[in-house]
């Protein structure tokens, strides 16, 4: 009996030490972060941005803080929808993600973190674009793009827009909300004509 009782003691000691080291490593990444950007001197810059993920829903919330032209827009990676949340229009936009052309949620980190660390901003590389059309009739149910994109829409008008593929801002004179993230990808959303 003592033989086995021995046996289960450095079991159950093998357990925690393995269930320690597990939780080590496996908390960042798992775990959310936080990034900031700062735009001091807001010469036709964008002012403050950060970005939160939340790799266990796998959401990413970018928050861009300018004043009158903020904007919010959470990307749900599980859904495949990403949303854009006007302050000055006070309307939400929902539109897929183009996984080709935005950053996975990993590579977001990393982009971002790459980007802020080399201070890079008009002057780096320039970021990859997409241009989308904002149809003009309201969502009337949220429930399809998915739990966070309600959270963030609900009460508020909500509409749906489709990629222009190939466009180029040139040809569309529409106003356009501009959501430049961290000079990594610029997302236009382009008026049709959203009801008032």
């Amino acid at each position: 009996m003592n033989i086995g009782t021995q046996n289960c003691t450095s079991c159950i000691k093998f357990c925690i030490v393995f269930a320690g080291l597990l939780g080590i490593f496996l908390t960042p990444t798992l775990a959310g972060y936080d990034i900031n950007v700062n735009d001091n001197n807001n010469r036709g810059g964008s002012g403050q941005q950060s970005v939160s993920v939340n790799n266990e829903h796998g959401v990413a919330n970018i928050d861009n803080n300018n004043g009158w032209g903020s904007w919010n827009s959470l990307w749900d990676y599980g859904s495949g929808f990403a949303v854009t949340r006007s302050f000055k229009k006070k309307s939400c936009i929902v539109h897929k993600m183009n996984k080709e052309v935005m950053p996975s949620i990993q590579a977001l980190d990393m982009l971002a973190k790459k980007n802020k660390l080399q201070g890079r901003g008009p002057e780096g590389p320039p970021p990859k674009s997409l241009i989308y059309s904002i149809k003009p009739d309201k969502v009337n149910n949220l429930d399809q793009f998915g739990k966070s994109i309600v959270t963030m829409c609900q009460g508020i008008p909500t509409y749906m827009a489709e990629e222009i593929q190939g466009a180029n801002l040139i040809l569309y004179p529409e106003k356009c909300i501009k959501v430049d993230i961290l000079w990594i990808l610029n997302i236009s959303l382009c008026e049709e004509a959203m009801e008032n």
